[in-house]
Order: structure tokens, then C-alpha cells, then sequence
């Protein structure tokens, strides 16, 4: 190699390098916009509060009770008679 190509390679690095810098701090972000924040989360108690003592009370009506309509002695409703 020539002395000028030489120089002419190491100037070319050093402005590219500039270059690369310049744009590089441009596009990143600064350190200082990193941070985040949180919503502060109330902690999970073991306590249960209890349900309305007018609706959940003896007297309501149990949704989950067998329900018979009536008597049927009949074990093979389906079958021919």
C-alpha cells in the first residue's frame, strides 16, 4: 500500500467512527429517562369479610336441593307398555 491510501483509510475510520457516535447517542436513550414506576399494591389479607346475612341467611331457598316433583315408582320410564 501507498502512504496516501493509508491516511486516506485511517481518515475515513476516524470520520466514520465520529459519525457512528454522533448518530448513536442521537438515537439511544439517555440513562436518565430509564426509570419507571409502579402502582403500589395493597398487600393480600387472610381476613373474609362475610356475605349480607339478608341474603345468606336459614330461611332462603338452597338452589342445589334435589327437587322431586312426585312420587315415580316407574324405573323404566321409556319402556314399551
Amino acid at each position: 500500500m501507498k502512504q496516501k491510501d493509508l491516511v486516506a483509510i485511517v481518515a475515513s475510520v476516524i470520520v466514520s467512527a465520529l459519525f457512528s457516535y454522533v448518530i448513536c447517542n442521537a438515537l439511544v436513550v439517555p440513562k436518565k429517562s430509564l426509570k419507571q414506576t409502579s402502582e403500589v399494591v395493597a398487600p393480600i389479607s387472610a381476613d373474609f369479610n362475610l356475605p349480607d346475612k339478608a341474603i345468606f341467611n336459614s330461611d332462603a331457598v338452597n338452589p342445589t336441593k334435589l327437587i322431586e316433583i312426585g312420587p315415580n315408582s316407574n324405573t323404566q320410564p321409556f319402556a314399551n307398555q
